[in-house]
């Protein structure tokens, strides 16, 4: 072995090629080490210099509340007595418990608070990191590890941008929920306006759009066509979707779930979603629609409606869209739209319903 004769140390020359043996596996271990401390520090905007007794002492709040909030973050303290809080941490903590006191927060509303944004940016920091990777891999013909290892490099040149991006999207959806609570409750005046004091309080159309044989079609795909075949269905889902009026709540791997402010924009999304595609790669969808009422919490809708339109759709023809009589009778007065009852069908958990077919009026020439 050589070594530099100024340190006395092992030049990199004497490491093995590829890591291979202890000194070389030890090298690879701290060249992790001291990469995974870069990135640390580069992401979070310092290091890691204080300890939950630290926290306590700084901020004023209690070592169960801070606990809490990192544990709602999905971010558990595991080691309380380490340096593993930013000042960034401790600005933080003083502001979230500002906002608690301001506001008169209960343990059941910091949660929900706070746990939002940990479910939030858990997902959408995955899904950033892989859509990067996703494009390493394309434009560099990398594999997989090489393609996350050269996307390290790149996630802290992006982390302050996408944070200015993320806050801006979420000051836009503010505003837009916002505005569509004001116009839509801005006359109401207690329960009874909204409908009574038991009924679920927001009046929607609510849909799923299900692929049609998913498994068979699926069946084979490797990890990247898998992921491709999915991106396109979600990514011509929230299109439609979107540019129909409507609003995506959440993607269930082969289904979107979706909602509509009124019965005719439902309509239009699942007339939409369920038409067929000119391009090659068509993904033929079903589509089941309810009018009714929903509960809003937790970033997603709850009900027995929203059980009612994932049931319809089950039933529902490839590149078709059924609803329900209620709904079916909503839409009748329209002339844009030709409803035709089916066959009435038993469905588990609900009883017997007749489902009606929803498609466009033929209009002639």
């Amino acid at each position: 072995m050589t070594s530099d004769t100024t340190t006395g140390n092992p030049t990199d020359d004497d490491v093995p090629a590829g890591g291979e043996g202890p000194a070389g596996s030890a090298a690879g271990e701290r060249r992790s080490t001291d990469t995974a401390a870069r990135l640390d520090r580069e992401i979070l905007g310092g290091p890691r210099r204080y300890t939950l007794p630290d926290l306590v002492e700084g901020t004023g709040l209690s070592r169960e509340f801070i606990e809490n909030y990192w544990r709602w973050l999905g971010l558990p303290v595991t080691h309380p007595t380490d340096a593993w809080f930013t000042d960034a941490d401790m600005r933080a903590l003083r502001e979230i418990g500002e906002l608690v006191d301001a506001e008169g927060l209960d343990e059941q509303a910091q949660m929900t608070f706070i746990r939002s944004l940990g479910h939030t940016t858990d997902r959408l920091a995955l899904w950033h990191v892989e859509a990067l990777v996703e494009l390493i891999q394309r434009r560099r013909g990398l594999d997989d590890v090489s393609a996350r290892l050269t996307a390290l490099d790149r996630v802290p040149e992006l982390a302050d941008k996408m944070a200015r991006q993320l806050e801006h999207a979420w000051r836009l959806q503010l505003a837009a929920l916002t505005g569509r609570l004001a116009t839509e409750f801005g006359g109401a005046h207690g329960a009874a306006a909204a409908g009574g004091v038991d009924e679920l309080p927001l009046r929607r159309a609510v849909g799923f759009a299900d692929i049609v044989s998913f498994t068979k079609r699926t069946a084979g795909l490797g990890s990247q066509e898998l992921a491709e075949f999915v991106q396109l269905f979600e990514s011509r889902a929230r299109d439609v979707i979107t540019e129909a009026g409507g609003r995506v709540v959440k993607t269930i791997g082969d289904a979107v779930l979706f909602v509509a402010d009124d019965v005719t924009t439902g309509a239009e999304v699942a007339l939409g979603l369920a038409a067929p595609h000119a391009a090659d790669d068509q993904i033929p969808v079903r589509v089941g629609l309810v009018w009714g009422r929903v509960l809003s919490r937790f970033g997603d809708v709850f009900g027995p409606d929203v059980n009612l339109a994932s049931r319809i759709t089950e039933l529902a023809e490839p590149t078709s869209v059924l609803v329900d009589p209620p709904t079916a009778k909503l839409l009748s007065s329209s002339a844009r739209y030709a409803l035709t009852a089916q066959e009435p069908q038993e469905v588990q958990g609900i009883g017997e319903i007749t489902p009606v077919r929803l498609q466009r009026a033929y209009t002639g020439s």
